[in-house]
C-alpha cells in the first residue's frame, strides 16, 4: 500500500506505514455485503478461523426484532374502480427473517451465476423394494460428485477461480412457514443410508423449529431441492453461489415406456440439474447426471 501524506501545519509529513488486514470471506458474503453497504470489518465471521460467510452477512443485513416494525403501506387503487364488498385491497408486508433472506439470496443468484438446466428421467421400476427416495437421491448426488468433481466445487467470480472439494455437504432447501431454510448434510459420499436418514429427520425438524445452530446452515458445496413430494414434475432449480450446481427431483409418477418392441409404464423420477454454466461445461454437466441416473436406476 502506497504511503500517504499527512499535512500538520502546512509541512507535509510522511505518514508511518500501517498495515491493514482485508477481512476473510467468502466470495457470495463479499458481494452481498457491497451491495448492501456493509463494512465487513465489522462483521464477526463464524466460518473456520473466523471467516465471514453468506449467512454472517445476512444477520447483519437483517433488522434486530427489537426494532420497531416497519409501517404497512397500502397498495394504492385506482378512483375508477368501483368498490367490491368482501374483497380485501391487500397491504405490502416488508419481508422479514427468512424470507428476507431468500430474497437477497435470490438476488444474488441472478447477478451472479450463468444458469443452464439439463432435464431427463430414471427408471426406478427395477427397485426391489419401496426405498427412501431423499436417501437414493444423496446417494446418487455422491456417485455424480465422484464421476464428474467439478460440480461439487466453489466458483469466485471476482478472481474467476473455482475450489473443488473432497468432502460432499449437500444443502437440502426445506420449506417452512416463514421461508426457504437449507440445512447441510455432511460428507454425504462416506454415510450409509440409516446415517442419512437419521441425519435428514433431524435437520427438517429442526429446520421447520427454527432450532438448528449456524454450523448446519452453512458450506454447503453442493444443494438438492426434492420439491417433487409435493407437486411438480421438472423445474429450473436456483444454484446459490458460491455454489456451481444444484440437482432437482420431481414427482414420481407412471409413465408409458418403450422396451424391445413392447409397451410398459415403469416409476420414474424426473431430475432437473441447474450449474453455473461459468465454469461447469455442458459435458461435465450431463455425465453427473448420466452417473446420477445409473446410481438410481440400480435395483438398491
Amino acid at each position: 500500500m502506497p504511503e500517504s501524506d499527512v499535512v500538520i501545519q502546512g509541512a507535509p509529513i510522511a505518514a508511518p506505514r500501517q498495515v491493514f488486514r482485508r477481512a476473510r470471506a467468502v466470495p457470495a458474503a463479499r458481494d452481498l455485503a457491497r451491495r448492501l453497504n456493509i463494512d465487513l470489518d465489522g462483521v464477526q465471521g463464524s466460518g473456520r478461523d473466523g471467516l465471514i460467510t453468506l449467512d454472517d452477512v445476512l444477520k447483519v443485513s437483517t433488522p434486530a426484532a427489537s426494532k420497531p416494525a416497519p409501517p404497512r403501506i397500502p397498495v394504492a387503487t385506482s378512483s375508477m374502480r368501483p368498490a367490491t364488498d368482501g374483497i380485501e385491497s391487500g397491504e405490502i408486508e416488508v419481508l422479514r427473517s427468512l424470507r428476507r433472506a431468500m430474497a437477497q439470496s435470490m438476488t444474488l443468484a441472478r447477478d451472479n451465476v450463468m444458469e443452464c438446466s439439463v432435464f431427463d428421467d430414471a427408471d426406478i421400476e427395477g427397485w426391489t423394494a419401496q426405498g427412501d427416495y431423499t436417501v437414493r437421491l444423496l446417494r446418487a448426488i455422491g456417485a455424480g460428485c465422484n464421476a464428474e468433481p467439478g460440480l461439487n466445487a466453489w466458483f469466485d467470480g471476482s478472481t474467476q477461480g473455482r475450489r473443488l472439494f473432497h468432502h460432499i455437504q449437500v444443502g437440502i432447501a426445506v420449506d417452512t412457514p416463514d421461508g426457504l431454510l437449507v440445512p447441510v448434510i455432511r460428507d454425504v459420499g462416506s454415510r450409509d443410508a440409516a446415517e442419512l436418514r437419521a441425519e435428514i429427520n433431524r435437520l427438517k425438524t429442526g429446520a421447520r423449529e427454527r432450532t438448528l445452530p449456524a454450523t448446519d446452515l452453512r458450506d454447503f458445496t453442493f444443494m438438492l431441492s426434492n420439491f417433487g413430494v409435493m407437486a411438480g414434475r421438472y423445474a429450473t432449480p436456483v444454484v446459490v453461489p458460491p455454489s456451481v450446481a444444484i440437482l432437482g427431483a420431481g414427482r414420481i409418477s407412471r409413465d408409458v415406456v418403450a422396451i424391445g418392441d413392447r409397451i410398459e409404464a415403469h416409476r420414474r423420477i424426473p431430475l432437473s440439474l441447474t450449474f453455473d454454466h461459468r465454469c461447469v461445461t455442458g459435458g461435465e454437466a450431463v455425465r453427473f447426471l448420466a452417473a446420477v441416473i445409473e446410481d438410481l436406476q440400480k435395483p438398491a
